[in-house]
């Protein structure tokens, strides 16, 4: 047994763990041998002979946030608590695929709500972020789909999102632009008077710690 063999099974203090659909994996990769022959590759070569499995693997993890439903991802940790003043958590790391060419998207995430009676667990904000990134996406809904679970599900005084993102859709293909960044936005509530949005437009770029 190789040594990257014991290291996957956990003989070397490893253990990999992998989320994935057995029951799609032959399919997929039944696909993706297809596509490395239609771009002209032998995928009998030794590197690329378990590719195909590899890679149904890998877009199984990419897309797993279909899996998962974010609104009871906010209520599994739903407490009452009066508390109204703004709760951010900021700077969460976004990794996700564009939709129209399924390259990768990457960047960061700030999300910001004011309670009214309710408050839900700070890592929730993040799965919440998680689960609609790791599907096939556009900066733009991805967005928007953050705010409406939050709004929705805990029903606050108001839900800001701002997300800003590198898309390697610019960078590899069409316009190659390598240094360009979206910015999207959404707000409801509190966050669209002028006051209360710039007080969070200024948190999310302060160095605070």
């Amino acid at each position: 047994m190789t040594k990257m063999e014991k290291e996957a099974k956990g003989l070397l203090g490893y253990e990999k763990i992998e989320k994935y659909a057995p029951e799609k994996l032959a399919e997929l990769a039944t696909h993706y041998r297809a596509i490395l022959e239609l771009l002209g590759e032998d995928p009998n070569r030794e590197g690329l002979l378990d590719t195909p499995r590899r890679v149904a693997k890998s877009i199984q993890f990419l897309t797993q946030g279909y899996d998962h439903d974010p609104r009871e991802i906010l209520l599994s940790a739903k407490f009452k608590e009066d508390y109204r003043e703004m709760v951010i958590v900021k700077d969460i790391e976004i990794f996700s695929l564009c939709e129209h060419h399924m390259i990768p998207f990457i960047g960061k995430a700030h999300v910001g709500y004011i309670p009214n009676g309710y408050i839900t667990g700070l890592s929730k904000i993040a799965r919440v972020v998680e689960a609609y990134s790791r599907r096939l996406q556009v900066q733009e809904r991805l967005t928007t789909q953050i705010k409406e679970a939050i709004q929705q599900t805990l029903k606050p005084l108001g839900v800001a999102v701002v997300i800003e993102a590198r898309h390697m859709c610019m960078s590899m293909r069409g316009v190659q632009k390598q240094s360009s960044v979206t910015t999207t936005s959404d707000f409801t509530g509190a966050f669209e008077r002028p006051e209360t949005r710039a007080e969070f437009i200024s948190l999310i770029h302060a160095n605070l710690h």
